[in-house]
């Protein structure tokens, strides 16, 4: 490692993340700094219905002030283990459970500025909870769909789903399941 920590100094506690302003020092003895965002980190979850079609939602995403389709996922609550988090997830999101949810793989967003790690699950075989959907307050108008591997596949390609973790996910199950 080139860069060596000398100072940290907390610069935002959030409640979603804090902010670090880090003063480091390479190797050869010249000073930067770095500003890191410290997350919790969450789960994605890739569900599949008994037919095989995948789970999707629809949601406004603010930053974007757009809608954007996403696998179901959440942040991970201080010590919360990954499943647990994936499991609560995809439960409150689109009102289906699984009793089949295996681990698929972890991915860092954003290593450049963000320690935020998201945990990747597979559902298989998902269906109907006793509870339904339980929504957080600016979810209501979260929408779920269903559809093909080929179609998710297809609106990866045609650049309607962008965002990283389920394009990652939708790909990487798609692997997974050999399809």
């Amino acid at each position: 490692m080139n860069l060596i920590l000398k100072d940290r100094k907390k610069i935002y506690d959030g409640i979603v993340f804090n902010v670090y302003r880090d003063e480091c020092e390479y190797n050869s003895g010249n000073k930067t700094i770095r500003e890191v965002i410290q997350h919790n980190g969450g789960s994605v979850i890739v569900p599949i219905c008994q037919n095989g079609d995948l789970i999707l939602i629809k949601q406004f995403r603010y930053p974007l002030q757009k809608e954007m389709i996403e696998l179901p996922a959440g942040k991970l609550f201080k010590n919360e283990i990954p499943i647990e988090c994936a499991k609560r997830e995809l439960e409150e999101e689109t009102g289906f459970i699984s009793e089949n949810i295996s681990h698929l793989t972890t991915i860092q967003t954003t290593p450049g500025f963000c320690d935020e790690e998201l945990h990747i699950f597979l559902a298989q075989n998902v269906s109907s909870s006793k509870n339904g959907r339980q929504l957080e307050e600016g979810e209501e108008g979260m929408q779920i769909f269903q559809t093909s591997f080929k179609e998710a596949t297809k609106m990866i390609m045609e650049n309607k789903i962008t965002d990283g973790k389920t394009i990652c996910g939708i790909l990487i199950a798609k692997e997974f399941l050999k399809l």
